[in-house]
């Protein structure tokens, strides 16, 4: 579907090229709106949608995490790092000469295919060998524990019960904590991988908050 390239999309895409990374629409915000102060989260959002069902770019589900957003359409697969959380090509070599990426498979017609990865980045072994003596996480992985303050756990139970992503007001009433608490508490455990938000202003606990409720 072609999609009119206004001044707007242009600079969006510049920047999502520029940072040769793969953006979720929070973070592309946070760099674009220092060329167009004006410009709102929601904005970023819509014409990152556009540019994607387009074809200009490449949108990425990770997982139940933020979407991601690629400047490279070309077919490559993924690599998320489990403990920050960065998403970063992975070229594969002969690995998936018997992963079909059309034809028909147990009576699907197959229009592509998607290989995702997961694992610890350079970065994060450096940090974790640096870490001593701490627990570390059941998922073996080597990642430093993470502790739940009461107040966490609240607010991650009531995602928990919530019929899909839920408001920052409707948590706050479910806990009876302060509204401007549950931003903050909310804001803290998005940084941990435990909350991702799906819908705009709208928050689910992760498959990492679950597990970490139960330690």
């Amino acid at each position: 579907m072609p999609v009119r390239m206004t001044s707007q999309r242009e600079i969006i895409l510049q920047e999502l090229q520029k940072s040769r990374q793969h953006l979720t629409a929070d973070e592309l915000f946070r760099v674009v709106r220092k060329k167009m102060p004006r410009i709102s989260l929601a904005t970023v959002y819509r014409n990152l949608e556009l540019l994607s069902e387009a074809g200009v770019i490449a949108k990425l589900e990770v997982s139940g995490r933020q979407r991601h957003f690629d400047s490279e359409v070309v077919g490559h697969d993924h690599v998320t790092c489990v403990l920050c959380h960065r998403v970063e090509n992975v070229r594969l070599e002969g690995i998936k000469e018997d992963c079909p990426s059309h034809g028909v498979v147990d009576g699907y017609i197959i229009k592509g295919r998607r290989l995702e990865f997961f694992g610890l980045c350079p970065r994060c072994q450096k940090k974790n060998r640096a870490i001593k003596g701490d627990d570390t996480m059941g998922c073996g992985c080597g990642c430093a524990k993470k502790m739940l303050t009461d107040e966490q756990k609240k607010v991650l139970q009531a995602m928990a019960d919530c019929d899909g992503p839920c408001a920052a007001k409707d948590i706050a009433a479910a806990t009876g904590l302060d509204a401007k608490m549950v931003s903050g508490k909310i804001a803290d455990l998005k940084k941990q991988g435990f909350v991702d938000s799906p819908v705009r202003c709208k928050y689910g606990i992760t498959a990492e908050g679950r597990t970490a409720m139960k330690g």
